[in-house]
């Protein structure tokens, strides 16, 4: 990434935070584009994000299969001060360097994970739940080549569906998160059809 983690984390999490702050108690349970997961498990895998990169950051092991709710008293304010926590994590230049030694993989793809799933995952909630959500676009425009490098082993393991067609960008969506988001698999419309 050519620009410094914490920085692009720092620009993408606000939006995602007040996205999640925006999230309603009664919409817990609505479908979201990611199929496997209602708002509350979304949510809670969010949660385990910013968590476990936390981690990830200091090159600790993690443990994924654990699945907490996170969604007790206060949830939301919780998920900003760990997003917080996640930016502040990644703030040392250091934390880029080397391999993941529980993930295998450069610790400059790791950070850009978290911002994937940071991005991706805020447009997720937002047209789960309507809300309005504009990503930061510097990180947009940085996670193109990521998402390019992580998608055939991503597609492998199912964490990324197969890519779709991109359509004509709207005043909603613009080319570069339209692109993005299909490049994961996602149906820009949702939940409309293509």
């Amino acid at each position: 990434m050519s620009t410094q983690t914490s920085e692009l984390l720092a620009a993408a999490a606000p939006r995602t935070v007040d996205v999640v702050r925006g999230v309603s108690d009664d919409q817990l349970d609505l479908p979201t584009p990611c199929s496997d997961y209602l708002v509350r498990d979304l949510l809670n895998h969010l949660f385990q994000v910013v968590v476990n990169f936390q981690d990830l950051a200091e090159k600790r092991q993690v443990e994924w299969a654990e699945k907490p709710d996170h969604l007790g008293d206060g949830w939301r304010d919780r998920f900003e001060v760990e997003t917080g926590r996640l930016i502040a994590a990644w703030s040392d230049p250091s934390t880029l360097e080397g391999v993941s030694p529980g993930m295998g993989m450069p610790q400059s793809v790791i950070g850009g994970m978290a911002l994937l799933d940071l991005t991706v995952h805020g447009w997720d909630l937002a047209v789960a739940t309507g809300q309005p959500y504009h990503p930061a676009p510097e990180a947009v425009a940085e996670l193109h080549a990521l998402v390019e490098q992580l998608g055939p082993t991503a597609r492998k393991m199912g964490v990324f569906a197969d890519p779709l067609p991109t359509p004509t960008p709207t005043p909603e969506l613009a080319l570069d998160l339209t692109h993005l988001l299909t490049q994961t698999g996602r149906t820009p419309t949702w939940p409309q059809t293509p």
